[in-house]
């Protein structure tokens, strides 16, 4: 994995962990009857795609790898990025190809979920830009004659490495995060990925790219998912006053 893409990664990663050296110790809460008290958890959640280390486990034509982590900014807001490693052979009836590279993903997440007493789950909307640098191999590629003079076509299995490529792409997330034990998160997100730029071998195009997944001819829209396990790490808490509805307030008075 390129010591570039690591450190863009790490870069985006300190922006957010430097806003825990500015948190200061917060008054003591006016706090109202109706209301209760909790603490927030701010700090850095990592973890692995466990979609991606199943599917080098069982698929013969994949191998993968994928590292992700977020840093709490806000409330709401959270900036997050994915770096990683994908090796895939491709077939088609003309062609054969293998792709080979590292890739990263630098974004932002957003939470739609209003938590309850202090809960850490997510629903997640997010944006993301990646980047990948790759290889393509390819190991076998049909000629076909358009004058009708060869009948099926020339079969040829001359391998050549084609090195150097890059692409870059957009991309919508969509997910949820669950804690299942204290800090420990069990997500699920889907990607549509629309690519930007893209540096194609001579004669044929990228039928897979590291990170953005499998192409379709000239569309240049994609689409992926992601199982992830990750553990937050606390770095702060800030204090949190939720106003208790009607239906709470009956129910403590019941009690």
């Amino acid at each position: 994995m390129s010591k570039y893409s690591i450190s863009i990664l790490c870069s985006i990663l300190a922006f957010g962990l430097t806003s825990a050296q500015n948190n200061v110790e917060e008054k003591k809460p006016n706090i109202q009857q109706d209301s209760v008290v909790f603490q927030e958890k701010y700090g850095l959640r990592f973890g692995v795609d466990i979609s991606r280390l199943a599917r080098t486990a069982f698929e013969s034509d994949y191998s993968g790898f994928e590292l992700n982590a977020d840093y709490r900014l806000s409330k709401k807001l959270y900036t997050a990025g994915e770096l990683g490693f994908e090796e895939k052979s491709t077939s088609t009836s003309y062609l054969d190809s293998k792709a080979k590279g590292n890739y990263f993903k630098a974004g932002i997440d957003y939470n739609l979920y209003e938590n309850w007493l202090g809960m850490e789950n997510l629903i997640i909307g997010g944006l993301r830009f990646g980047f990948s640098s790759f290889s393509q191999t390819r190991d076998r590629y049909t000629i076909y004659d358009t004058n009708g003079q060869t009948w099926g076509g020339i079969i040829n299995e001359d391998s050549k490495e084609f090195a150097g490529l890059t692409a870059a792409w957009l991309e919508l997330i969509f997910g949820i995060k669950a804690e299942l034990l204290n800090n420990v998160f069990l997500g699920l997100n889907v990607q549509i990925k629309a690519r930007l730029a893209e540096k194609s071998p001579s004669n044929f195009e990228n039928l897979y790219i590291p990170g953005f997944g499998r192409t379709y001819d000239s569309s240049k829209i994609g689409t992926g998912f992601s199982y992830t396990i990750t553990y937050l790490l606390p770095i702060y808490k800030k204090t949190r006053i939720q106003k208790l509805s009607e239906e709470d307030n009956e129910k403590t008075a019941v009690e």
